[in-house]
């Protein structure tokens, strides 16, 4: 038999096919009293017995507000515990929970309403430069008409009502007190199927406008579930969560990796702070911490790192976007994570799709994204001709199984474009499979230079600048060229107190690279333009330095 690239994980345990709120009910009735969610920033430490009554009291208030199975809701906010309080209580009525980036404007937020058609919202008033409430209320309501429904709530006490137009959070539960049953929530809930949607999240838009991806109980209970067991999550464990709720990695990887284990949720920060990461280690003794390579790097980097007793630290998941070796091995090494995870997925596969088992050897921990999850396909195809690969060609990755969204809400030609009559979602991806399934990323289709007809993949020189001592990490993107179509530019970040200058960078550079994949843009810099979630926005570097070469600022 030829070997092709194609895998498929089978699993000893089934697929869980019971919507969220059932499963969860029965971990909370296992372990009562142990902590589900403990917020640092609020002060509020929540078992699971109280966190599912408080949850059910929310649950309740939704339907005093009119909230049917499959309305709309959407949340705009940081990381607090009436997030995922909010998460739990939606998935048990029924109704479809929707994502929205604390960081967006008001021209985004608009957007993601309109496209998700979102009924209720629930908001903060306000968080740093960001004023939740005003941007609301300057929305033309003939904008968002389907919109009906202003719920505000403040993290750090009451909220205050910024206009007659707004309930707040006591009052939406208040009501549900008043108003709905015990009994007639667990009518509702009895109504609810595994494949009902229960989640939009928004993708990255980094290629345009952002589409909301539809997902099920279905989806995500299992990745939560499967993620937890890769992990070797118990009730014991304590998950440090420095990443963003509103992405699938905060929602899924983290919270329901751990509700649905009996696992504790800790929230160190309303939005990322590498000290609050580190501080809430210690005092939680957390046995696990999630986040992107740039979250790591910068609490690697803090001068009073070492300060920190980080002695708890069992396992984690690194992901989001690609994760040097370097940095790896310093996690393991020096915050004793020893059975760091490197994770591969996206937003439409629910988001996990691979995983890197504690009991890799260290080279494919840190050369692969792994194996494919339980119960989940994935094979490497032909961009062009969408033909099976041999196992070591590249090819674009794709996925089949339970993982796999609904599709784009109200957007069926986006939706046929991405997954085949055969359900197979397209990823976008590069990558390469080896015998054993492993797979090993080596870029995005989209992402890809072409100089003078030579394809270039940015993960292949961002791989070897990153071998250099003093690189903490780099982006490489593609740069407008009259003559060449696309030169390859580079921004390199150096190590905390490390000197590092162009020149060196070039020197490394010529030593693993062919001249072509040279950079010929090339800076150092200190930091770069992130997204909430922590990876770096290649575009905005893109603009950054075709600007300048515009002008002619850019060497």
């Amino acid at each position: 038999m030829r070997r092709v690239s194609y895998c498929h994980v089978g699993g000893l345990t089934p697929l869980v096919g019971v919507p969220i709120h059932d499963f969860l009910e029965d971990v909370a009735r296992r372990f009562p009293d142990r902590d589900a969610l403990v917020s640092i920033p609020q002060g509020i430490r929540l078992s699971y017995a109280a966190f599912f009554r408080e949850a059910a009291r929310l649950a309740k208030g939704l339907m005093a507000l009119g909230i049917a199975r499959g309305d709309r809701v959407g949340i705009w906010a940081t990381d607090n515990v009436e997030w995922v309080l909010l998460q739990v209580a939606t998935a048990q009525v029924g109704a479809v929970l929707v994502n929205i980036n604390p960081a967006n404007k008001a021209p985004e937020l608009e957007h993601a309403l309109r496209a998700a058609r979102v009924q209720a919202l629930f908001l903060m008033p306000e968080f740093k430069a960001s004023r939740y409430a005003e941007v609301v209320m300057a929305l033309p309501r003939e904008r968002v008409p389907e919109l009906r429904q202003l719920v505000i709530f403040d993290p750090s006490g009451p909220a205050r009502r910024p206009s007659p137009a707004f309930l707040t959070w006591q009052e939406v539960m208040g009501r549900g007190e008043a108003e709905v049953t015990d009994g007639t929530l667990a009518e509702r809930a009895a109504t609810l199927e595994a494949d009902d949607p229960i989640n939009i999240q928004f993708t990255s838009g980094t290629t345009g406008a952002p589409k909301p991806v539809v997902l099920t109980h279905m989806n995500i209970l299992n990745n939560g579930w499967f993620a937890g067991e890769v992990l070797g999550f118990t009730e014991r464990d304590r998950l440090c969560v420095p990443v963003p709720f509103y992405h699938c990695f905060g929602m899924v990887v983290s919270n329901l990796a751990c509700l649905t284990r009996g696992a504790a949720i800790v929230i160190p920060a309303p939005h990322f702070e590498a000290g609050a990461t580190l501080l809430a280690i210690e005092r939680e003794r957390c046995t696990a911490v999630h986040g992107v390579p740039t979250m790591f790097v910068a609490e690697l980097e803090r001068p009073d790192f070492r300060k920190f007793d980080l002695s708890s630290l069992r396992t984690g998941i690194m992901a989001g976007a690609p994760c040097a070796r370097e940095l790896v091995r310093r996690v393991i090494a020096e915050m004793g994570c020893r059975e760091l995870l490197i994770g591969y997925g996206q937003t439409e596969a629910s988001p996990i799709t691979h995983l890197t088992r504690p009991t890799d050897p260290f080279e494919r921990r840190v050369g692969t994204v792994g194996t494919n999850l339980p119960h989940q396909e994935v094979k490497v195809v032909d961009p062009g001709t969408g033909r099976l690969l041999p196992v070591g060609e590249q090819g674009e990755v794709c996925f089949r199984g339970y993982h796999v969204m609904r599709g784009y809400f109200g957007m069926e030609e986006a939706t046929r474009r991405t997954i085949d009559a055969a359900g197979w979602l397209r990823s976008g991806d590069l990558g390469v499979m080896d015998a054993d399934g492993y797979l090993r990323i080596t870029g995005r289709l989209k992402d890809m230079i072409v100089r003078g007809g030579e394809k270039i993949y940015p993960a292949e020189i961002e791989a070897w600048l990153g071998r250099h001592p003093a690189v903490a990490q780099c982006a490489v993107f593609g740069v407008g060229d009259p003559k060449w179509g696309e030169e390859v530019g580079a921004w390199v970040q150096p190590h905390e107190g490390a000197s590092l200058t162009a020149e060196e960078v070039l020197a490394h550079a010529r030593q693993g690279l062919a001249h072509y994949k040279i950079p010929r843009y090339l800076r150092i810099v200190r930091e770069f333009p992130l997204t909430v979630t922590g990876k770096i926005r290649k575009f905005r570097i893109r603009e950054i330095v075709e600007a300048e070469l515009r002008g002619g600022a850019a060497r």
